[in-house]
C-alpha cells in the first residue's frame, strides 16, 4: 500500500500503532473525514476514508470512531456510518446511549434563550446562519463578508458566550454555546477504556480537536493536525485526502500484522 502524502516520522508511527494489542483510529468529521464546505449540510464524506473506516471497525482488536461537533442524529446520516463504528456527537457529549451529561429543564431553558439571541445577531449579517442541536447552539459566519462576520462573532462573544452556564466553543468560523460541558477529549478517554486501547490515533483540523490532542499519551497514541495551524498535535498532514491516505495505510498494515500474527 502506498504511504504517499505520508511523513516518514508519521509513518514509522503509524507503523508501531498498527502493531499494538489493542488500537482506537478516531477521526474528526468536517475537514477531516469530509472536506470543509460552505453549507454544513452539503458535507459529503470521501468515499476513501469512509472505506478505511468501516474496514478498521471489522478488524480484531480494533475499533474505530468518528467524533464531531455535529448532532449525533445529524453525523449518522451525512456520514453514512454506523456499527461497528462508533460515532459521537455533540463535540464528544453525545453517545449513541445519550449525552454524557443529563440536559435538565433548566438546561433547555436556557438553551432556548441562546438559540433567539444567536438568531437575533446573524439577522443582522447576510450569510450568517444558526444551527440547532439537542443541547446547544452553533452561530456560522463563513458566508458572511469578512467584516460582518467579525462582528457577529464579537457580539455572540460580547452577549450570550458570557452569559453564566454557557460553554463556549470557537472553531473556524463558528462560535458554538452549549449548556453542558464539551470535550472530545473526554470522549476519547471514554472510547479508550470502552474498548481496552494500548494505542490511540486520532486525526483533527480544528481548534475542537486540540481537546483530544491533549488527552493522547507521548507513549504511542498518534496524534495528526490536518491543515495548517498552531496545534499540540505531534504530526502534521495537509488535507482530506492525506486523511484517507492515512487511514488506508493504518488499516492495511494493521491487516497484515494481525495476519502474520495469527
Amino acid at each position: 500500500m502506498s504511504a504517499t502524502g505520508i511523513p516518514a516520522d508519521l509513518r514509522e508511527a503509524l507503523l508501531r500503532a498498527a502493531q499494538s494489542r489493542r488500537l482506537l483510529v478516531a477521526s474528526d468529521y468536517d475537514g477531516c473525514v469530509s472536506p470543509l464546505v460552505s453549507r454544513p449540510e452539503d458535507a459529503v464524506p470521501d468515499p476513501a476514508s469512509v472505506a478505511a473506516i468501516e474496514a478498521a471497525a471489522h478488524l480484531p482488536a480494533t475499533a474505530a470512531a468518528v467524533i464531531s461537533g455535529r448532532a449525533l442524529s445529524v453525523l449518522a446520516k451525512l456520514s453514512g456510518l454506523s456499527e461497528p463504528v462508533t460515532l459521537v456527537g455533540s463535540h464528544g457529549s453525545e453517545f449513541e446511549s445519550g449525552f454524557a451529561a443529563e440536559i435538565t429543564d433548566e438546561h433547555r431553558a436556557l438553551l432556548a434563550r441562546i438559540i433567539d439571541e444567536l438568531r437575533s445577531i446573524a439577522v443582522d449579517y447576510p450569510g450568517a446562519m444558526v444551527e440547532t442541536k439537542p443541547a446547544s447552539a452553533v452561530i456560522h459566519v463563513r458566508n458572511a463578508t469578512p467584516a460582518d462576520a467579525e462582528t457577529a462573532l464579537r457580539r455572540t462573544r460580547s452577549g450570550p458566550a458570557a452569559w453564566s452556564g454557557v460553554e463556549v466553543t470557537e472553531g473556524k468560523a463558528v462560535i458554538e454555546l452549549a449548556v453542558i460541558e464539551t470535550s472530545k477529549g473526554h470522549a476519547l478517554d471514554v472510547l479508550r477504556d470502552r474498548f481496552d486501547a494500548d494505542v490511540v490515533i486520532y486525526l483533527g483540523d480544528d481548534v475542537t480537536d486540540e481537546k483530544a490532542f491533549a488527552h493522547l499519551r507521548s507513549d504511542g497514541d498518534v496524534s495528526i493536525k490536518v491543515g495548517a495551524g498552531d496545534t499540540a498535535a505531534a504530526y502534521r498532514i495537509e488535507d482530506t485526502d492525506d486523511v484517507a491516505t492515512v487511514l488506508e495505510f493504518v488499516t492495511g498494515r494493521r491487516r497484515e500484522w494481525l495476519s502474520d500474527k495469527g
